[in-house]
């Protein structure tokens, strides 16, 4: 039961990771893993040590870091490709996660 359980789960980071730009809550994840909100929420927390919308954040904010990096698209192009709203929010997060502007 535990090996279907991480597959479900390495299933479901794989997807966000592949799409970023999409909205993802609780709810919606724990659909995709086939599993209740609650469940999901605690056993990806033993599995990535974070709450799903904290890994979540963290994942755009490496995205949009390797998209800065190696395009020449706008902050607020960066932006909307890994999920947040405006540039603006991108900052918020970017400073928050990765401590720089």
């Amino acid at each position: 039961m535990g090996n279907e359980l991480d597959r479900r789960l390495a299933l479901v980071l794989q997807r966000v990771t592949s799409r970023l730009h999409e909205r993802f809550d609780v709810a919606s994840l724990a659909r995709l893993a086939m599993m209740s909100p609650r469940t999901f929420a605690r056993r990806f927390r033993d599995e990535t040590g974070t709450k799903p919308r904290q890994w979540l954040t963290h994942q755009r904010v490496l995205a949009a870091r390797r998209l800065l990096e190696t395009s020449r698209a706008s902050i607020d192009r960066v932006a909307r490709d890994v999920g947040f709203e405006t540039g603006a929010t991108l900052r918020l997060h970017f400073q928050r996660v990765l401590r720089t502007t």
